[in-house]
């Protein structure tokens, strides 16, 4: 039996914020955006439909909590979600608040400039306000 570990490029550019009950919910290192990731916490998955039925319909939900709690903290236009996986392969959903005029409006955050990181005490206080939320 395998057990869950995580990818070590989401474990290098995520901060961590709580685990939930499928997911570990991560805050992505690059404030010019606010970026959730969840990483659902099942070993060798790497697409939704790998997933259980229970656990697909987890991930919906706690995506949901999550995007709530975002567009709660940062009052947000928009919320993006995507499961891309074409360089981590780990299962993981992005959640990313979006705004009009945004440094990548309306295109894709991803590729797009260069990463500005938080600082620890920043990177703890946005986690702290969306577990909060949650």
């Amino acid at each position: 039996m395998m057990t869950f570990t995580l990818d070590s490029k989401l474990a290098a550019e995520t901060f961590s914020i709580a685990r939930l009950g499928l997911c570990d919910l991560r805050l992505m290192n690059d404030r010019r955006w606010p970026w959730l990731i969840l990483v659902p916490q099942r070993p060798g998955i790497c697409e939704i439909h790998e997933l259980t039925p229970l656990d697909q319909t987890m991930l919906t939900f706690e995506t949901g909590i999550a995007a709530q709690a975002l567009k709660s903290v940062v009052n947000c236009e928009k919320i993006n979600t995507g499961a891309l996986g074409n360089i981590v392969r780990q299962l993981h959903l992005h959640v990313i608040a979006r705004n009009t005029g945004d440094p990548a409006w309306p295109g894709p955050v991803w590729g797009h400039g260069t990463r500005e990181p938080y600082g620890e005490k920043d990177a703890k206080a946005f986690a702290s306000a969306i577990l909060k939320a949650i």
